[in-house]
């Protein structure tokens, strides 16, 4: 039988790692991650706090190739957290997201042990994905506002407790205006306070992910947070598909991107590894991928719109969480059946010396697209393409 991208294996690292001997292993991870990321040894008690709660936990130093003269390394430990939903979907608003943030709170703990400085869950993290069901109620009722909803008091508490700025992926209910929806992040500083919010750019119309069913495309831009540990932004979900969206993220200066998600392994598997590390790469920064984890099953049957039978689960949520490194370099992925908290060690100084090295930024010619895409963008514009003559077509 064929290969489902919906089993529930434990991660690809783990696969190589049973089957290959370690020489070969060792070229194999080299070609799939790079030269930059070796293991970072974490705290004994995190570990076996880890054990105990049964998530995984994993560790790297992405290692930075130049040592400067003028400038200090810039040493800053990036955490990314992914979990299931911890209770079944026919239990009350109350106690699903009550239970998330009692696991999400041991993780946090641990984050701390490892000494991570900034950390981000995945997208709406407080509570099933339910857009899938184009049912209203009761999933609205997991929206919270955004500077001082229940999550965001929450998780204000532990980034002042454990001076660590905390990305809070969550359904807003903007009681400002008219009580609409959005899709937010919500940056929360390592002092408590609320720093400021930004939204989900682009949104999908694909398989059963009918998200404009509740909200819509955000309106807060391209904006970059500066923190006591760098410049970060939060590129959401499936805004990684778009190269544009994650090129403004750097072209504001934004040296930490994070992508927390919710995806399902028969519609992006193929695509996960590949996308947030493309953007370190060409916009020469740090890029999280964060997904969620677990299969999720609701009350009702829904459709996907493709003639097939109705079905109460959206599929496999493949977790996989990784961190690329502006010079290629990756960390491995959690696991794909387990929560995880991935921790990497990283110096920002990277970031400009890829800048330096590949010249990237003095080479991609933004007054050319900018020109281009103006034109574009017009009712009246026809496609530059200059056809042969002779052809037969």
């Amino acid at each position: 039988m064929a290969a489902c991208l919906d089993e529930k294996f434990e991660s690809l690292e783990s696969i190589l790692a049973e089957h290959l001997p370690a020489d070969v292993l060792a070229k194999v991870n080299l070609s799939l991650r790079g030269p930059g990321s070796i293991d970072l040894e974490l705290p004994a008690k995190a570990k076996e706090t880890a054990k105990k709660n049964n998530f995984d936990l994993q560790g790297y130093e992405i290692k930075v190739g130049q040592k400067e003269q003028s400038r200090p390394s810039r040493l800053v430990r990036i955490g990314a957290i992914q979990n299931a939903i911890q209770k079944p979907t026919t239990a009350s608003v109350q106690e699903q997201r009550d239970a998330i943030h009692e696991r999400v709170d041991q993780m946090l703990a641990v984050a701390h042990e490892c000494q991570v400085n900034v950390v981000c869950m995945q997208e709406a993290w407080t509570m099933p994905f339910a857009f899938c069901t184009r049912e209203k109620y009761p999933w609205v009722e997991f929206a919270e506002t955004a500077y001082d909803g229940p999550t965001t008091k929450f998780l204000a508490e532990r980034a002042k407790k454990y001076n660590m700025v905390i990305v809070n992926p969550i359904l807003e209910r903007d009681e400002e205006h008219g009580d609409v929806l959005w899709n937010t992040a919500v940056i929360i500083s390592n002092h408590g306070n609320v720093i400021g919010i930004t939204r989900k750019n682009h949104i999908p119309r694909v398989g059963d992910f009918n998200e404009s069913t509740y909200y819509m495309e955000g309106n807060t831009g391209h904006k970059v947070f500066e923190t006591d540990f760098g410049r970060i932004a939060v590129n959401i979900c499936y805004g990684r598909h778009h190269p544009q969206n994650w090129l403004m993220y750097g072209v504001n200066g934004a040296e930490i991107v994070f992508n927390p998600s919710a995806t399902v392994g028969a519609l992006s598997e193929p695509l996960w590894s590949i996308e947030a590390r493309n953007a370190a790469i060409a916009n020469s920064y740090f890029a999280v991928g964060i997904n969620r984890v677990g299969t999720e099953t609701f009350p009702n049957d829904f459709t996907s719109g493709d003639g097939k039978p109705a079905h109460k689960s959206f599929g496999h949520f493949y977790g996989s969480s990784y961190i690329a490194a502006p010079d290629g370099s990756r960390t491995p992925g959690l696991s794909r059946v387990r929560d995880g908290l991935l921790v990497a060690e990283c110096d920002l100084n990277l970031c400009r010396q890829m800048k330096d090295k590949w010249g990237f930024r003095m080479t991609q010619r933004l007054d050319l697209y900018a020109d281009s895409f103006a034109r574009a963008i017009h009712p009246d514009y026809k496609m530059d393409i200059i056809k042969d003559p002779n052809s037969k077509q």
